[in-house]
């Protein structure tokens, strides 16, 4: 349409300014005229920016027209790839770090058959949530309809209430605490010493030390995110957050990491692909570029820019393709070293080998569909799913993984009875 009214009003080209910094292909309805002569070409908007400041000075500028080459794979996708598994190693070995810690303190209460034994089972629960199948059906829901209002509400004010929580939580939820865990190991008489804090109880002088330094980090990061480095200090918050959930929130068995993947599956699919037969428009991909916010996507993602790509913009990836896939195979390494495994003999390196692969051939799909948006889970969860149903049947592990999830740790004691009734 454009080009037309141009065409018509005696123009020898067109230039259009997108209004974000990344390029999308320009193409027409099927039932549009597309009898246009004059060249038609988009500008991102920091270039068109200083397309604007030239011609206002009176800058003589010059344009020439070409077709770059886009590279088969942007080594920006590699840092990325690496970025995703990288998260979900180190969120494994702590959380897998954290079980066997409190498989260690349940051993002791019960070879010491102290009083606390009746209350075992519940020591060492606290602090994390371990879902359902129910729970793993809702939160699918929950992310839908967390989705459509973010489409629907999508704005430039919506965007902004979006990076103060972001900024909260990455900030509160864990960024202070991992800065205070290494800074602890060199000060450990400081980060034992404590303060009463009206409203947070016991805190250490460490933790009053770090925080001040997390909030300003966050508070720079939000204020600015549009210059052309911001997106590490996002990734630094993101990768905090995701952290944490897979330390808190936890998949108790193979059945619920399956129930819930396998929602996520249908999620994913139906939100990239089947979502533009109702609104016109692929809801995920339109939610995750930040249209109509003026903003470069969402603060919710993983981004790392295009080097070698001539037509700009991010390479991203959201937290749900890391944080589900990841529930599972912090699950496997937790399993791993309870049932003391060998790491070839174990779990955890397949599953962790297999959501590798499952990115890695987003990616590939990714550049063979010429950059449209892929849903990362379609090809992650066959890849993580299938690998542990089958591992798990062909070791005779696949019952106790679909069901308990843990091994059976018998109690020392011949017999354990009550004080009342020994007496």
């Amino acid at each position: 349409m454009k080009a037309n009214v141009a065409e018509e009003a005696g123009a020898s080209a067109i230039l259009i300014i997108n209004n974000q910094t990344e390029l999308f292909k320009m193409v027409c309805e099927s039932d549009a005229d597309v009898d246009i002569k004059i060249p038609a070409l988009m500008l991102p908007q920091d270039a068109g920016s200083r397309l604007e400041k030239y011609i206002s000075n009176n800058t003589m500028v010059s344009v020439a027209l070409y077709s770059p080459k886009r590279p088969a794979v942007d080594i920006a996708e590699v840092f990325l790839w690496l970025m995703a598994v990288g998260t979900i190693l180190c969120a494994s070995y702590w959380s897998a770090w954290t079980a066997r810690e409190v498989a260690i303190e349940q051993d002791k209460l019960l070879k010491d058959a102290s009083e606390e034994i009746l209350e075992v089972r519940g020591a060492g629960s606290s602090g994390f949530v371990d879902i359902n199948t129910m729970s793993a059906i809702f939160f699918v829901v929950a992310a839908s309809c967390f989705l459509v209002m973010l489409y629907k509400l999508m704005s430039f004010w919506f965007v902004e209430v979006l990076v103060v929580l972001f900024c909260i939580g990455g900030v509160e939820v864990r960024l202070s605490s991992y800065i205070f865990m290494l800074i602890s190991l060199c000060f450990q008489r400081f980060a034992e010493s404590f303060i009463k804090v009206p409203l947070f109880g016991a805190v250490s002088h460490l933790t009053l030390a770090v925080c001040p330094f997390c909030i300003t980090f966050a508070v720079v990061w939000a204020v600015y995110r549009r210059i052309s480095f911001a997106w590490i200090g996002q990734d630094i918050l993101g990768i905090a957050l995701i952290i944490t959930v897979l330390q808190i929130v936890r998949v108790p068995n193979l059945k619920v990491g399956t129930v819930l993947l396998g929602c996520a599956f249908l999620y994913d699919i139906f939100w990239v692909f089947v979502s533009k037969w109702w609104f016109h428009e692929s809801v995920m991909i339109v939610v995750a570029r930040g249209d109509k916010s003026g903003e470069d996507g969402i603060p919710m993602l993983l981004k790392i820019p295009r080097i070698y790509d001539p037509w700009g913009g991010y390479s991203v990836i959201g937290f749900g393709d890391i944080i589900l896939p990841g529930l599972l195979v912090a699950f496997s390494l937790r399993y791993d070293w309870l049932t003391k495994k060998t790491l070839r003999a174990g779990y955890f390196i397949w599953a962790m080998t297999a959501y590798g692969l499952g990115l890695l051939v987003t990616y590939v799909a990714l550049n063979l569909m010429d950059g449209h948006g892929q849903p990362a889970l379609l090809y992650i969860v066959p890849f993580i799913l299938g690998t542990f149903i089958t591992l798990g049947k062909k070791r005779g592990d696949l019952k106790t993984l679909w069901t308990r999830g843990e091994p059976e740790r018998p109690c020392p004691h011949v017999q354990l009875q009550p004080l009342e009734q020994r007496e």
